[in-house]
């Protein structure tokens, strides 16, 4: 595994917002308003593929999971409250020095990896999740092959990302750049994968989509599962069999 997938200008983009990763009103509020939804579907994945209980507490008790695009760990710390081994690794050094201090703060163990997910020491986990992040890959089909390569079998994938409609276009990039609700420059509309796009790249790197659903605004609770994919959606993916 030798394939390098980081964009240096955006990794210089997100290493600049480290120090504001962890503020709910900062530069990172998009995030903190999204990681809720993400985690209710995370959940529900989980309890569907390992046939978990709803009400357990620690639902990845004695499984490891692999965030890759952790940032400064938003969904690397659930993930490990949710009793997982966990290993994040993001393309900005800055985001894991604020990640290994902020966990180091909330009591949680967590391994975190600055760089290439190619560099990482040879494992694979039950959990894969990368949220947001293949939009930003100089090469989708090989980091989604890394992705793959570091499966385990019997694993879970789930991914999200925007959708390239022209309706996430106007609302993602030029409404709320402009409006300051996401950072200038954080989003290329070119760079967007249709989920017919996303669906191939797995399928190539030999998983099956087991479900997919849009990610939308909701006036009531900032965003919601289901109903459109046209800004959002996320996808959970298996090996077959």
């Amino acid at each position: 595994m030798s394939a390098a997938t980081i964009n240096p200008h955006e990794a210089a983009h997100f290493g600049a917002l480290a120090a504001d990763w962890w503020d709910p009103h900062g530069s990172s509020a998009m995030l903190h308003k999204l990681n809720p939804v993400r985690l209710s579907y995370i959940r529900d994945q989980i309890d569907a593929h390992w046939h978990v209980d709803a009400r357990e507490r620690y639902a990845l008790a004695g499984r490891a999971a692999l965030d890759v695009g952790c940032g400064a760990g938003l969904l690397a710390e659930p993930l490990a409250r949710m009793g997982a081994k966990v290993t994040g690794v993001d393309a900005a050094p800055e985001n894991i020095a604020a990640a290994q201090g902020h966990a180091a703060g909330q009591g949680l163990s967590i391994s975190y990896f600055a760089g290439e997910l190619a560099a990482l020491p040879p494992s694979t986990f039950d959990l894969v999740t990368s949220m947001e992040v293949v939009e930003h890959v100089t090469d989708p089909a090989a980091f989604i092959g890394e992705l793959a390569a570091r499966l385990a079998p019997g694993g879970l994938m789930i991914l999200s990302t925007p959708n390239r409609t022209m309706l996430s276009k106007l609302l993602l990039v030029e409404a709320a750049e402009h409006v300051g609700a996401v950072p200038r420059g954080t989003h290329d509309w070119d760079q967007f994968l249709k989920p017919e796009e996303l669906t191939k790249l797995l399928e190539g790197a030999g998983l099956e989509v087991v479900d997919r659903t849009g990610l939308s605004p909701s006036p009531a609770k900032s965003f919601k599962l289901g109903g459109s994919e046209a800004l959002n959606y996320l996808v959970a993916a298996r090996w077959p069999g």
